[in-house]
């Protein structure tokens, strides 16, 4: 998946001579706190709505000083390298350009949420589980043996990483709801089970956390 294929064109960048004022109307009508600036076709920034607070409210908007640095995204670029800046720069849209830096559309935080939310991955019906390991431990090639061992697969995974620790939690989705032998045999393996979720329980915990998202959106 790649940027080019996540471009929404529902929400019209700014342009320089556009206020402050309108700014905050479009973001409040998109729930976003964040608007790209365009001249013709080239990208000239990302406007915050801190940015807006910052200056006079009734002022264009090509005279504002931005605090964010030019983020943006290329076409091409994968979903993981803009979940990165999204975070990096705690953004709730993103620009993308194409190879000639020119505006070809945005992404919103919305979007990518609701992306996962849509993909086969999570709609195909299993069971998750989350193992506690030290970095050193990890192999996705030996938990893919035992998983597959008990005639399941994995179908998707992520490990989360603590700042300052060697601990990991790996979070597994497989292709069966009855986890059971699963289980047993993770721990013949001495892995240590943190928790997990059968199918109701998960897409429960999924859309309560999307519905949480959107609430703070709508802030």
């Amino acid at each position: 998946m790649t940027a080019e294929q996540l471009i929404s064109d529902i929400i019209i960048p700014l342009r320089t001579s556009d206020t402050g004022e309108e700014a905050l109307g479009i973001m409040n009508e998109f729930y976003v706190r964040h608007l790209p600036i365009v001249n013709q076709h080239e990208l000239l920034g990302l406007l915050s709505e801190d940015d807006i607070l910052d200056n006079d409210a009734e002022a264009a908007v090509g005279g504002y000083n931005l605090s964010l640095q030019h983020p943006f995204v290329r076409t091409k670029d994968h979903l993981y390298d803009i979940i990165r800046l999204v975070a990096d720069h705690q953004l709730t849209a993103i620009p993308v350009v194409d190879e000639k830096r020119h505006y070809a559309g945005l992404i919103t935080a919305e979007d990518l949420l609701r992306h996962f939310a849509e993909n086969g991955t999570f709609r195909e019906p299993g069971g998750i589980i989350v193992l506690e390991m030290v970095r050193q431990d990890y192999s996705l090639a030996q938990l893919a043996r035992i998983v597959e061992s008990e005639n399941a697969v994995i179908l998707s995974a992520h490990v989360q990483t603590f700042q300052e620790s060697p601990r990991i939690e790996v979070t597994l989705k497989v292709n069966k709801q009855n986890i059971t032998n699963i289980l047993a045999s993770f721990e013949r393996f001495d892995f240590v089970i943190k928790a997990t979720f059968n199918e109701v329980e998960y897409f429960d915990s999924l859309r309560e956390r999307y519905d949480s998202f959107i609430s703070y959106l709508n802030v």
